[in-house]
């Protein structure tokens, strides 16, 4: 299958990319990205010379170009990475997240429709269902009302409801999968796992939102890549599939856990002003895919599971399972 990978140069993409190369030999995979701030080449190394894999510079927005791309790699499928998707960057200017998640959608969305009806996979968030209470014992279920409360979110649930919208009136071979926190190697400084570890390598102070109440799902990005490797490869199609971990953690536990790991007292949390439309709790329902698709994902983020390099998680987090 000759497979066009969006944002493959970003933190999830990059591991998609060498999971499939490894674990299916049948793939051909043209990685397409704009490389912008967050996204790292280094990581691929390992495949440049790879007669199966590709690089592009380009422009997900770029119809024309995306077009050409399909047509002269013979493309079947095409797995959406690309995205900007960082909450506090879109409380302060939007107007990216808008292009990228939406806009850039789109244009995918025309190319694969007019080739076709090419394969077609759309990589979204569990934070386009909103939030749960702390005290609301329910899990984020594929059936979940859409409810995104920051504009990153909102950007992403408007992408899935034009996927949605391809698949019902153009019949267009679609599915998403939506994720809960993804923690492990390569990940970008600025999402909060690889800053806790950043700051406590450099024995400052880590800044928590609020209280440290807000709870997460943490998934392990590889286990997230394989669950997205098996909906390429035999997810039914036009459905949405939850990818999550079964991992909640309040930030505040993560905190002490980075702080246990380097030694360092749990004074060392600064607790600061909250971020606008904070949600409170992610919870991810995955039995779907587990019962569909034989995914297992189990895992469990603890303070002897953290291994830093250069401050970074470019060597990893190694799982312990329960």
């Amino acid at each position: 299958m000759n497979v066009l990978v969006t944002g493959g140069a970003g933190f999830i993409g990059s591991h998609f990319i060498l999971h499939a190369l490894e674990e299916d030999p049948s793939i051909t995979i043209v990685n397409v990205d704009r490389l912008t701030y967050a996204a790292d080449l280094s990581y691929l190394q390992q495949v440049e010379k790879d007669g199966r894999y590709l690089f592009v510079q380009a422009d997900i927005c770029d119809h024309d170009r995306m077009l050409q791309l399909v047509y002269d790699h013979r493309i079947e499928a095409i797995v959406n990475f690309a995205a900007e998707s960082h909450v506090d960057r879109s409380i302060q200017d939007s107007a990216p997240f808008l292009r990228t998640n939406i806009t850039g959608t789109h244009s995918l969305l025309e190319v694969a429709r007019k080739c076709g009806g090419i394969r077609y996979v759309q990589i979204s968030t569990d934070e386009v269902y909103g939030s749960l209470s702390f005290d609301d014992l329910r899990l984020f279920t594929e059936q979940s009302v859409l409810q995104p409360n920051n504009p990153y979110s909102a950007s992403k649930a408007g992408a899935d409801l034009l996927v949605r919208s391809y698949y019902e009136t153009h019949g267009l071979p679609v599915n998403i999968t939506r994720c809960s926190n993804n923690y492990g190697p390569h990940q970008h400084a600025e999402k909060l796992l690889p800053t806790l570890i950043e700051r406590s390598n450099k024995q400052l102070s880590l800044p928590i939102y609020g209280d440290g109440k807000n709870i997460r799902d943490w998934l392990y990005v590889k286990d997230h890549v394989q669950a997205i490797l098996l909906v390429l490869q035999k997810g039914t199609i036009g459905d949405v599939y939850n990818i999550g971990g079964t991992n909640e953690w309040a930030n505040n536990e993560v905190a002490k856990h980075v702080l246990d790991y380097f030694g360092l007292p749990h004074s060392n949390i600064s607790y600061v002003s909250d971020r606008p439309g904070h949600d409170q709790r992610y919870a991810i329902d995955a039995s779907k895919i587990q019962q569909q698709l034989g995914c297992s994902l189990r895992q469990r983020l603890s303070k002897v599971s953290l291994k830093r390099l250069n401050g970074t998680l470019k060597e990893g987090i190694i799982r312990e399972y329960p």
